[in-house]
């Protein structure tokens, strides 16, 4: 058993494949980010709400990335943990515009950090660290989006000492900071597992 674990693991090394979770409160532009991802920046059709989850792979640095578009609705929210054990990383995906859900996405990011599934011994080289997580500031091009500073504020970033985490503003319709937001989750996880 334990020369097939070391098989698998060796196996995962060579391919460098990694679950990424898509989360985030609904309309705040989740799948149109896989959408982008995955088409490689051209937009070919109507994004449509996710209800449950979709499952969709992609390429970064190196990384075939197998992402979980998770369904941002209330009564969805807890089917999120449900992946936690086998993430390797996170897209938390806000409405930059939506003042009003502000505390609600806040309440879900410290919900899903304080899991214990979130943080786990990843290797046997690195410490006790949490899943990295990049949170993506989407519709920052609106004229009522929230500054990016306000909205590190209002997640209380600063405090949070469990998880590597990166805060980019974004555009999910025109590509604006993904390219960005991903270089830097890919490098968090391929420093984290492989």
């Amino acid at each position: 058993m334990k020369f097939w674990d070391s098989f698998l693991t060796w196996l995962k090394i060579k391919k460098k494949e990694a679950n990424i979770l898509i989360v985030g409160l609904d309309n705040s532009g989740k799948s149109t980010v896989v959408q982008y991802f995955q088409s490689g920046g051209k937009r070919t059709e109507v994004t449509v709400p996710t209800i449950g989850f979709k499952v969709e792979k992609f390429q970064n640095a190196g990384l075939t990335l197998t992402a979980f578009d998770m369904s941002g609705q209330s009564k969805y929210r807890s089917l999120w943990e449900r992946y936690y054990s086998d993430c390797h990383g996170v897209i938390f995906v806000i409405d930059s515009s939506d003042t009003m859900r502000m505390a609600v996405a806040s309440n879900e990011l410290l919900l899903m950090i304080q899991h214990p599934e979130m943080v786990k011994n990843r290797s046997t080289t690195t410490p006790t660290t949490g899943v990295p997580i990049l949170i993506l500031a989407n519709k920052s091009d609106l004229q009522v989006a929230i500054p990016i500073g306000q909205i590190r504020a209002e997640l209380g970033l600063d405090e949070i000492d469990t998880h590597p985490i990166h805060l980019e503003a974004s555009n999910a319709l025109t590509g604006v900071g993904l390219h960005a937001g991903l270089e830097w989750l890919s490098d968090q996880i391929i420093k984290l597992n492989f």
